[in-house]
């Protein structure tokens, strides 16, 4: 199961429908019905399925199915064919996420024998890569068919470890519009690269302030809530001011933190140069778009996820991770939820990814774990 879904290409600038419709026939040839839940323009889509008794009590399977793209990566082996090498099972998704989704679809005919007497509800989304945005849809359709699950067990890599807060996540995207003269007259020209500058600099010297209020005692890493800009494009010319300038950027703030604070932070501060520029060139601004966001995972006072997980795999640890997952948005829903999957973060969104036979094992083990727990 896991070479078949490594051999769809799913990277997030593309369609996941092929992936998607196998998973559909797949299930329906189990006697499994399924539910799409399309993106707005029809070219992706979400899917879940109830394998059980439609009652309450269930348990959510949730994994994504788009991965990062390996363009511009040094892969030794073909990223879209699953190649076993020394116990590690290496394809672009093997890790992020598509073991925990394999394991998930594979299981479904023991979900089937059990019999259940509480459901498992599979949950497969879209575009988490870049925001969760299938799932924000995915979790709205699943409450609006009825749905009420006792937990939700995230499957983002977590080497099996039980995971109860994440970071959340804004991103956003930043134009500046600026006023293009010869460079020997920056004086009265409005330079959009170097406005840019002046807004990059904003977000490290918040992140530092971040950094200096941060308690010791945050299990986080960093235990601060962080500010990147990650991709920066302007200009055309070194003897030009430049006209256009963007970029794009992102808060990730621990719990108890507000993306919206920040986004309000940065946008007064966006006004304030943006004043200055209009004082030498009214036609120029800058324009700030939200492209998503992500809310945090919190720990749970008495969560029934964390209970479960902890019982079906001993981890009695305690952890937290600085990546975000659609763990807040179905915890969002009031549903109890937790991070518990298999393979190395570490190996996320890297050249070579893989996940090691042992942890696709280990992941098998747990789900086995659940289902004799839900046919109890």
């Amino acid at each position: 199961m896991l070479a078949k879904l490594v051999s769809f290409n799913t990277e997030s600038q593309r369609s996941n429908l092929e992936l998607i419709h196998f998973c559909r026939d797949y299930l329906t040839a189990l006697g499994v019905e399924s539910t799409l839940v399309p993106s707005e323009d029809g070219e992706k889509a979400n899917l879940y399925a109830t394998i059980g008794p439609k009652v309450e009590g269930g348990v959510v399977l949730s994994g994504h199915t788009d991965v990062v793209p390996v363009a511009g990566q040094d892969w030794t082996s073909d990223p879209w064919t699953l190649t076993e090498r020394d116990g590690k099972l290496y394809g672009r998704g093997a890790c992020d996420m598509k073991g925990f989704d394999a394991i998930a679809l594979a299981l479904v005919p023991e979900m089937l024998k059990a019999p259940l007497k509480r459901p498992v509800h599979i949950a497969l989304s879209y575009d988490e890569e870049v925001g969760c945005l299938g799932a924000r849809i995915l979790v709205e359709a699943m409450a609006a068919a009825g749905i009420k699950p006792a937990a939700v067990i995230v499957g983002e890599p977590s080497m099996m470890q039980v995971v109860t807060g994440h970071k959340g996540g804004t991103r956003m995207r930043t134009t500046v519009k600026g006023h293009a003269v010869h460079s020997s007259r920056v004086d009265v020209g409005v330079p959009a690269v170097m406005i840019a500058g002046k807004l990059i600099e904003w977000h490290n010297q918040t992140m530092a302030e971040n950094k200096a209020r941060a308690s010791n005692e945050n299990p986080f890493e960093p235990p601060y809530s962080t500010l990147h800009v990650g991709v920066v494009q302007g200009g055309t010319a070194v003897n030009i001011t430049a006209e256009h300038c963007e970029f794009s950027h992102e808060v990730r703030v621990v719990p108890g933190d507000e993306g919206v604070d920040f986004v309000g932070r940065y946008k007064a501060r966006v006004a304030e140069i943006e004043a200055e520029m209009k004082a030498i060139a009214p036609e120029t601004g800058i324009t700030v778009e939200i492209t998503s966001a992500t809310p945090p995972l919190g720990p749970e006072k008495d969560g029934a996820a964390e209970a479960l997980s902890r019982r079906l795999t001993g981890d009695n640890g305690s952890h937290v991770v600085a990546y975000g997952t659609e763990g807040g948005l179905f915890q969002g829903a009031g549903w109890s939820t937790v991070v518990c999957g298999p393979g190395d973060i570490a190996q996320a969104h890297q050249p070579d990814e893989f996940i090691t036979v042992a942890q696709l094992e280990a992941g098998t083990a747990f789900v086995r774990g659940l289902i004799a727990d839900l046919a109890r």
